[in-house]
């Protein structure tokens, strides 16, 4: 696997074999800011989430992760570069026509407190109808489904006001299925989830990608994790890409060393496993 750029050149993105590898979002010398920020967050030469795959971004609180991924939904306009979804500029995409490609879970999701969880999730289903037509059968069948993926059907008449943040978290996380696109981009949904709701949560995207090959770009904290459930890492630090490739090509012990800032061992049998040993002193 050829990597894309950073510290390790810049180049073409091609599998083992050479072949080019087919990417459904592509960004190339993307800078990304905040108004009335000085300085640039993000800033890459060119990053590639392939096709019917589950992309990971990993890296330390800081790094960029969450801000690339609303650069690469256009929920923030860069300052410079684009931003490629299927060989079209983002930007040319009206709302419900991106939001018919592409879910997106951000960490700033907000909702009345008396809606149910059923209904919250049928939101996910605007992208689809026009602005007077009535739900239909379909609409009913993927609620179900999604409502089933994300293991809150039996929250479904609940109002979401009175779920826990880890049921909140799996609610919304149904909606964005509801939305039915070919492309999820996911702001580290295991977020205030205990460790079988987060296992749950990457079983459903995983499920989800191997049943549907819907492409997935999800931001993740732990790295273990990632590199567990994800075909591709994007590592980064100080806005900038440090790696990216296969999760046994990119989770090293100088990795995490250099981006996390923690002594590790790494091992690759009977499966890829970081166990962490301890701080490194700040530089």
């Amino acid at each position: 696997m050829a990597r894309t750029d950073g510290e390790h050149g810049h180049e073409r993105v091609t599998d083992t074999e050479g072949v080019p590898v087919e990417s459904a979002v592509v960004a190339e010398d993307l800078a990304l800011s905040y108004p009335n920020a000085e300085e640039t967050i993000v800033d890459i030469a060119r990053l590639d989430v392939p096709e019917g795959e589950v992309t990971a971004l990993v890296g330390p609180n800081g790094s960029g992760k969450s801000t690339l991924l609303k650069g690469l939904s256009n929920h923030l306009s860069p300052e410079s570069g684009t931003v490629r979804l299927w060989d079209r500029e983002i930007q040319s995409f009206g709302e419900k026509e991106l939001a018919r490609a592409m879910g997106v879970l951000s960490q700033e999701n907000e909702s009345p407190d008396s809606i149910t969880v059923e209904d919250l999730v049928y939101h996910g289903r605007y992208p689809h109808r026009g602005f007077f037509e009535s739900t239909t059968e379909e609409d009913r069948e993927v609620v179900k489904r999604s409502l089933s993926m994300a293991g809150v059907e039996h929250l479904r008449n609940s109002e979401v006001g009175q779920l826990s943040g880890g049921q909140k978290q799996l609610a919304w996380i149904a909606m964005v299925l509801a939305q039915d696109t070919d492309v999820l981009l996911l702001d580290e949904p295991t977020t205030f989830l205990d460790l079988h709701n987060q296992f749950k949560v990457l079983e459903t995207v995983r499920q989800l990608n191997e049943q549907t090959d819907v492409t997935v770009a999800i931001v993740l904290h732990d790295i273990a994790q990632a590199a567990r459930f994800a075909d591709y890492l994007v590592a980064l630090r100080d806005g900038e890409l440090y790696d990216w490739g296969p999760p046994t090509d990119v989770v090293t012990e100088q990795l995490l060393a250099d981006v996390f800032g923690v002594e590790a061992t790494v091992t690759h049998e009977p499966e890829l496993q970081v166990l962490p040993k301890r701080a490194l002193p700040d530089e």
